[in-house]
């Protein structure tokens, strides 16, 4: 019989012995995000390392606290020292995101924000923040925005050296509201005030058009939350017009969401296996067609080198499935997957996850999907600011097949 503080210290051991084996996982999602608290078990020697890592960590601090110069900004601080952490992976793809970049990579995945519609770039040499094109019907084009304005300041705030992303974040608000841009513009003495009401903008991922015998044609710029619908919409309408074959092409498409590919190739292809993942475990997820729609002409699609992970994953699926001839040359080869897990602060993590398969069983990550038919591009007498429609070798090669 154990006395009462024998019990205690007994239960005592228990109980930290439970806890030094727990491994828990409290995933609460709100609005389609993953809120992520980790508790791991962890070996003597991770205990130690981390210790050691805690022990200089506070050595630095105290001479940055005793003899630099200037002020300090400790969340900057912080938030350099998880990239470090994050940089550790090797992973080139692995990232730790700020609360506000992770905004606009949410932002950018969507395919859908509150702005005023209109296409920037920052110039180089001048920092100078530029209109390249106000978007057909959008709010800044319908207030006066013309294509080579360059926007001097956002609502009476000079942003003249500001970076890219700062801007934007400007520009964007809540919708019907109302920004102020200072505009200079090429002819103009003075300074244009024009006022543009925020709406919901919609990145336009997917153009298509008819080619010449009936041949359908749909350009896909990127894999976003938005692209599925207008691909799906795209097929729809060249269906109506009496497609005979179809190109689709991914040339520069560096890819984006995994579900997006998914369906799109729902769309094009009978039910059956699209793709798969397996993780760290050798845990598998597959992804299915499940409709019954599926497109009954023939296919081609334009790959090239920068043809990389959701379009490797959609080119993949319908080569396997002998549903389309691959047309141009090697793709990239990114046969993994990355994961994003938003973190309670607004902060988030990026890292790889997973490595992805054609349905055939094919992983492509580093020697990227040969063409059926390699043509490389000749640039010759193509346009060299892309706003006209060229039809190319390498379309005119995926025409020939598909005639």
């Amino acid at each position: 019989m154990l006395d009462k503080e024998a019990l205690v210290g007994y239960l005592s051991g228990v109980i930290t012995g439970i806890s030094a084996v727990l491994i828990i996982f409290m995933i609460l999602s709100y609005k389609g995000i993953a809120y992520v608290d980790i508790v791991l078990n962890k070996s003597s020697s991770e205990i130690a390392a981390e210790k050691k890592i805690r022990f200089k960590t506070d050595i630095i601090r105290s001479y940055i606290d005793e003899y630099y110069l200037d002020e300090i900004d400790s969340d900057v601080m912080a938030d350099c020292v998880y990239k470090g952490i994050v940089a550790g992976l090797d992973d080139k793809y692995a990232e730790y995101y700020t609360a506000d970049e992770y905004s606009e990579i949410m932002d950018k995945s969507t395919g859908a924000y509150y702005g005023i519609g209109a296409y920037v770039k920052m110039v180089a040499d001048t920092g100078e923040i530029v209109i390249v094109k106000p978007m057909e019907g959008g709010p800044a084009e319908k207030a006066g925005i013309k294509a080579g304005d360059i926007i001097y300041a956002i609502n009476d705030e000079n942003v003249a050296g500001q970076d890219l992303t700062t801007v934007l974040s400007k520009v964007k608000g809540e919708v019907n509201t109302t920004v102020k841009l200072t505009i200079v513009r090429e002819g103009e003495d003075e300074y244009l005030d024009i006022d543009v009401e925020r709406r919901k903008i919609e990145d336009m991922t997917v153009d298509f058009r008819m080619l010449k015998q009936n041949i359908g044609y749909i350009k896909v710029t990127g894999f976003e939350e938005v692209t599925g619908k207008q691909f799906s919409n795209a097929v729809n309408t060249l269906e109506k017009e009496n497609m005979k074959g179809l190109i689709i092409d991914l040339r520069d498409n560096g890819g984006g969401r995994l579900d997006a590919a998914v369906s799109m190739l729902d769309r094009l292809l009978p039910k059956g296996l699209l793709v798969y993942t397996k993780d760290k475990k050798g845990v598998a997820e597959e992804y299915y067609a499940e409709d019954d729609k599926q497109v009954n002409v023939p296919m081609a699609v334009l790959v090239n080198g920068n043809s990389a992970s959701a379009s490797e994953v959609f080119s993949g699926a319908l080569q396997d499935e002998g549903a389309a001839k691959l047309v141009g040359t090697t793709t990239f080869g990114k046969g993994i997957v990355q994961t994003i897990f938003g973190l309670k602060d607004g902060t988030a993590l990026k890292m790889t996850t997973s490595k992805y398969y054609t349905p055939k069983g094919r992983n492509i990550h580093g020697t990227g999907l040969t063409p059926d038919v390699e043509v490389e591009l000749n640039k010759e007498n193509m346009s060299e600011d892309n706003t006209e429609f060229v039809v190319d070798n390498q379309m005119q090669a995926a025409i020939d097949i598909l005639k």
